[in-house]
């Protein structure tokens, strides 16, 4: 019995603890960097205002809901250089970075907001500018926080700057607010490895597997005696 009850308590336990992680899953609603290789995108090694781009390069930004730079949303649409910076000539002394702006999806958007269409342009600046320096020269106003993240490009999104977004879904003002009073809580109980929730239901599975489990061991060793 033991031996034909095991596999299925614990594909039980791997399902339940899958979904609570699934339940706890959190993104952060911020704008990624991308460069472009050939036909592809590649996430940024280096922040905007360190990486150096060389002439006829493509840079891309996108602002989406992601949990890490695996899963990050990629810029979208045509990313051509020549097709880009084709009404921008090349002059002496300057470097062209061409730039594409993708202010992501309604979804992605903070409560309030509407994101402006995808948008591309050339960067005409000088040989040793930076990314964020070519961004300045096209899509003023940007907004940084204290830490230099970028947090909005041409305005958007008007407020907020790289916000946790629990279970992928947009928090509203009040729930924002109320996560910003309990922050410092649940930072405290995460430390101390208790949670004013209760106890997790990976934990309340694993204990019911045990349970049984030992059940069916004291069962078989009753069986055994008769």
């Amino acid at each position: 019995m033991i031996r034909r009850a095991f596999p299925l308590l614990l594909a039980a336990l791997l399902l339940l603890t899958g979904v609570a992680q699934a339940a706890h899953a959190t993104g952060y609603r911020y704008w990624s960097f991308w460069d472009r290789d050939g036909d592809s995108w590649i996430y940024a090694t280096q922040g905007p205002s360190l990486a150096r781009p060389s002439d006829g390069d493509v840079q891309g930004f996108r602002f989406a809901v992601s949990e890490d730079s695996k899963d990050a949303a990629q810029p979208r649409g045509a990313a051509a250089f020549a097709v880009i910076c084709a009404r921008t000539p090349a002059q002496d002394g300057e470097k062209r970075v061409a730039l594409v702006v993708d202010f992501g999806t309604a979804a992605d958007a903070p409560s309030g907001e509407t994101p402006p269409n995808r948008r591309t342009a050339c960067a005409r600046v000088a040989p040793d500018a930076t990314t964020a320096e070519a961004l300045a020269a096209v899509a003023k106003p940007l907004r940084y926080d204290t830490n230099a993240l970028l947090c909005a490009i041409s305005g958007y999104p008007e407020k907020g700057c790289g916000e946790q977004v629990a279970g992928g879904e947009k928090p509203t003002a009040t729930e924002k607010a109320t996560a910003d009073e309990t922050t410092a809580e649940e930072t405290a109980a995460e430390k101390r490895g208790t949670s004013d929730e209760g106890p997790s239901l990976g934990l309340v599975a694993g204990i019911a597997v045990v349970a049984v489990l030992g059940a069916a061991a004291a069962w078989q060793a009753r069986r055994r005696r008769t």
